[in-house]
């Protein structure tokens, strides 16, 4: 076994089989024991299952840690795990004799443990060391041998349509096909696209860091185009995942420009195109195989009223139109509450709160006057409507991905004939990361509860100094 420990972050040796299971088995362990640490840190017992859950918010709402902390530290956590998982394997690959590319199955859930396995037993192929493989003349490589230019300028933008081409039958494939946004299309794609576009820009030569990262980065603005143009998707949600979709198309290229450093960039775009093609359907399908419940997120705001509460009250169960917003998050789109009617007393009557988009439908489940009423919601209209250049379009996601559960407006006596009201809403996501998507819901349903309560303020201080 020959191994040294500068092998952890190197990628231009190779590694025996002896020394890539000793060092892989020993981080794994490490890893593995910093993350259960961790997680007992914020009260939750870890176990190696844990990283076969297909979608980690399970597990946040399992643990009830507070997400953003605990997955920033498992992220900080993982960075130099993964660097040097990447070095170890494109070493080992190297050895082998087999494509550099290969290591784009590093990040593919459970694959990652057998890809493992296999590099941990095939013997070193030495005599293959200064290729990345075998020469291959296959119909990927041939068309790409026509359609890649060499120019630089060229390179880039053939990269730019063929990643636009994959990233638009992906977003098909999950939206249409498997009626999702999970995982595939907002982690997965951005990623997956990135790597390609390096690594396309690259079929004729080298390319520097900046060139991969530049095409990688217009490559996902110029799909983020294409989804728009296609009226497949509005402005907002793209504007909305641009973060998110950036970062991972960086990584990829990261991932990208490396691999291309090592190797020659025809063998590697030609073996990673038919793999991403593959790779990024079956993600997707995966998850609609084995769809795992979002956690539900709660979401309170409150405001202190100059009234008693049995005042209050009576504009909770109904209240009347609401001036037009002037917030600039309603004036894009975003749905935002009218009017609240009511028909019945008590509980089983029902509430029908007017959005901008149409009606919430609320069945009364308590009804304490004046103390509480708490409502579940059985109907619900469009969280919003896009902005498209075609006027209003009928994105999938405005229906049944950001849903309401219930919700509740708790009133308190506060001393001085004063009363606290709070309002709650329960929703879940069906849209992945959820983690990332709450960052935005949490605010527009502030902004919403914001709307009502004020407006149930000045109605009720108004009655009552009046």
């Amino acid at each position: 076994m020959d191994f040294r420990f500068s092998q952890l972050w190197r990628f231009d040796r190779s590694l025996d089989r002896g020394g890539y299971a000793a060092a892989g088995i020993v981080l794994m362990l490490i890893k593995y024991n910093l993350d259960r640490l961790t997680a007992g840190l914020f009260g939750y017992a870890w176990s190696p299952f844990r990283y076969l859950k297909a979608r980690p918010a399970q597990i946040v709402a399992e643990s009830g840690a507070t997400e953003t902390q605990f997955y920033g530290v498992l992220i900080a956590l993982a960075l130099p795990f993964i660097w040097a998982g990447l070095s170890l394997t494109i070493q080992r690959l190297r050895s082998v004799g087999l494509p550099l590319w290969l290591v784009c199955l590093f990040f593919v859930p459970v694959v990652n443990l057998f890809f493992f396995a296999a590099l941990c037993v095939l013997p070193a192929n030495l005599a293959d060391q200064s290729t990345v493989g075998p020469p291959n003349r296959g119909p990927v490589k041939a068309f790409l041998d026509r359609v890649m230019p060499r120019s630089s300028t060229g390179s880039a933008g053939m990269a730019m349509l063929l990643t636009g081409f994959v990233g638009v039958l992906a977003v098909t494939v999950s939206v249409v096909g498997f009626n999702q946004y999970g995982l595939g299309i907002f982690v997965g794609m951005p990623f997956c696209l990135g790597l390609m576009a390096a690594l396309l820009h690259a079929y004729h030569q080298r390319r520097s860091y900046r060139e991969c990262l530049s095409v990688a980065i217009l490559s996902v603005a110029f799909l983020a185009l294409l989804l728009v143009w296609l009226a497949i998707e509005g402005l907002i949600c793209i504007v909305m995942a641009a973060p998110i979709g950036l970062v991972l198309a960086i990584m990829g290229a990261s991932v990208g420009y490396t691999i291309q450093q090592l190797g020659r960039g025809s063998s590697n775009a030609s073996g990673v195109l038919p793999i991403i093609m593959f790779l990024l359907p079956g993600l997707m399908g995966a998850e609609a195989a084995a769809p795992v419940g979002p956690p539900v997120y709660a979401v309170v705001t409150a405001v202190e009223i100059d009234a008693p509460p049995d005042r209050v009250w009576r504009h909770v169960i109904t209240f009347s139109e609401l001036p037009v917003p002037d917030e600039l998050i309603f004036r894009l789109g975003v749905a935002y509450p009218v009017r609240a009617v009511i028909k019945g007393q008590g509980v089983g009557a029902i509430r029908h709160c007017v959005f901008s988009t149409g009606p919430f439908v609320e069945p009364i489940t308590v009804w304490d006057a004046p103390r509480l009423l708490k409502f579940d919601v059985t109907a619900q209209p469009p969280a919003m409507q896009e902005l498209s250049p075609y006027g209003a379009i009928n994105a999938p996601h405005l229906d049944n991905f950001l849903v309401s559960q219930g919700g509740q407006f708790a009133l308190t006596a506060l001393p001085g004939n004063r009363t606290r009201l709070e309002g709650t809403t329960w929703y879940h996501h069906n849209i992945w990361p959820a983690s990332y998507w709450r960052m935005y819901s949490d605010a527009i349903i502030h902004d919403i509860h914001a709307r009502v309560l004020d407006h149930i303020k000045h109605l009720t201080e108004q009655e009552h100094r009046g």
